[in-house]
This record gives C-alpha cells, structure tokens and sequence, in this order.
C-alpha cells in the first residue's frame, strides 16, 4: 500500500506526485459511437496506449513520480475499470486543496465507478487527509472545474459537470484548508467550454492564458464572512495574475489543456497552435515540453484533464 502525503497550494509549484490511469482497452470504433457516449471522434486504443505512455515518459523524465491508480484495484474493480473510457481522465476524481484532498462527484452516472474506484484507494493511501463521505450529498463535483490560484483563492466554474449546491457543501472545507476566498464562475454550457481549463489556463506563476469572452464574465466571490460581486478580470489580478487574452484558439484542448512541470516550464500538446504563445512577453519565458497526445484528446480532455496533481514543492 502507497503512502501519500498530498501537498498543493497552487498550478505551478514544481510537480512531485502525480496519479494518471491508462486509456480503456476498448476502441471507440466510429463517429456515431463517440458522439453516443460524448466523445468528439473515434478513438483506436494502442493509438491511445502509444499516446499515454509518451505522456507518462515526459513526466518520469522530468522527476515527477507517476502513480497509476488502475495497478491497485481488486482484480473484480480491474475487470470494470479497464472497460471505462473516462477513466483516462483523472483529474476530475478529486483535489488537493493546500493538504486537504477533496473527492469529486461525477456530473454523469457513466463515471461513477471510476470515481468510487479511485477514491477508495486514495482513502488508503492519504489517510485522514482524505475525506472519503466529504462528496456525499453533492451533485455533481468535476476538479476540471476548479484552479487552485494560490495559497489564499481557488476559482470553480459551476456549468455542466459542477453545481453551485456542490460549492455550497464544500466551501467550508476549502476554507479550512487555508483559503481565503473562492472565485465562482458560471462558463457557457457547450461541450468546448465544458471545464474551466477548457477555457483558461494559468501559465507560469503569475499569467493566465485565457479565451477571450471570459472578460465578460463575473465572478461570485464567497469568503467566510461575506460574499461580492466582482469581474473575472479583477478577480484574479486582485490575487497578483496578470490575464493573456486571445481570440487564437482553434483546438480547446490542446491550446488550453496543458500542465505546469514548475514555475518555467509547461507540458503540452504538439497539436497546440503555438502563435498564441508568442503573442506575450511572459510566455516567450517559458519551457515548453511537447508531447504526442492527439489520439487521447479526441476523448475531448487534454493533458490537464489526464493528470492529478497529488504534490507539489
């Protein structure tokens, strides 16, 4: 049995321990069959394979402790879990907030086994630190809705996988947990702005990379004491970002859907359009890893979505 201690407190600090699970071994073999179960294109699963162990390589190479969940489960759990196609997506079944791990709620019945999966081995590998009946109750919780900003806010989109009465229930957790104050957005409810890291990013310690319409969004702005009104803009720049705004986005995924290694470096899909990164003085800073995910990100979720961040320095 593995033994965590899991530590986040924002995007960036240097990755440590991070949980990811392989593609299913199933094919998703035509159009009108990802469309059925909300894909955006067929998937061929050794192409999928290919992908996620490239994926799991970048991670190695760069000291980050990969830990597949799936090598854990009862041989009855395997046999289910091995056949679930979200599972590569792991980043929804929960969230480190500072050292306190909160578990998901699945927006989609579909998901519910990978979720009790995982959870029940996170129970035994963090202990305490993992609340196991802190979902109960909620309806619907998907962590690709949530950025962990810095040690004092969080931002959470509440649209079609996360619900405000789940932010309700939770709040009083995150702010146990040291945080100040939750940013809460409401996103347009479309399969491209599905989650929050389909529609901005942080990139590095101090941008965010974000669709443009975001400016117009405002942010409910919960603390222990009261709660306000603010723009997206001045929310996050009141807690030191400054905000890249493009209208380049051709691929939601592979533009958006990257992973912070550290404070200079990013993880990201060689499908990205990189004219959006030159177009900031901040992200021509930065390192750039590029990996071959394309086959996985037809599931619509990127390298984000397939990884979850249990430590960070």
């Amino acid at each position: 049995m593995l033994n965590i201690t899991p530590s986040c407190w924002s995007e960036t600090d240097t990755l440590k321990t991070v949980v990811l699970c392989p593609p299913a071994v199933l094919d998703v073999p035509d159009q009108q069959t990802a469309t059925d179960v909300l894909w955006e294109k067929p998937v061929i699963q050794n192409k999928a394979i290919h992908n996620h162990n490239e994926l799991c390589h970048a991670l190695e190479e760069a000291g980050v402790e990969v830990i597949n969940y799936s090598k854990y489960l009862s041989i009855d759990d395997f046999k289910v879990n091995e056949q679930l196609i979200n599972r590569v997506f792991v980043r929804d079944l929960a969230c480190v907030f500072g050292k306190t791990v909160i578990p998901g709620e699945p927006g989609i019945t579909m998901r519910k086994p990978e979720y009790i999966h995982a959870h029940n081995l996170f129970e035994q590998w963090m202990g305490e630190q993992f609340d196991l009946e802190g979902n109960n109750g909620m309806k619907g919780m998907e962590f690709g809705d949530v950025l962990v900003l810095n040690r004092n806010a969080v931002l959470v989109n509440v649209g079609l996988r996360t619900s405000i009465l789940s932010i309700e229930k939770l709040k009083g957790k995150i702010f146990e947990a040291g945080f100040s104050e939750i940013g809460v957005i409401d996103l347009p409810r479309r399969a491209d702005t599905l989650h929050t890291d389909m529609n901005l990013n942080v990139a590095g310690p101090d941008l965010i990379l974000s669709k443009c319409f975001v400016r117009f969004m405002p942010v409910l702005v919960l603390t222990e004491k009261e709660h306000r009104y603010e723009m997206f803009h001045t929310f996050v720049k009141h807690h030191g970002f400054d905000i890249h705004w493009t209208s380049k986005v051709t691929d939601t995924v592979a533009d958006i859907n990257f992973l912070n290694l550290d404070p200079e470096t990013i993880l990201i899909s060689k499908q990205r359009r990189k004219s959006i990164f030159r177009d900031h003085p901040k992200l021509k800073k930065l390192n750039y890893i590029e990996i071959d995910v394309s086959e996985l990100e037809k599931g619509g979720g990127g390298i984000r979505c397939m990884t979850l961040p249990l430590k960070r320095g």
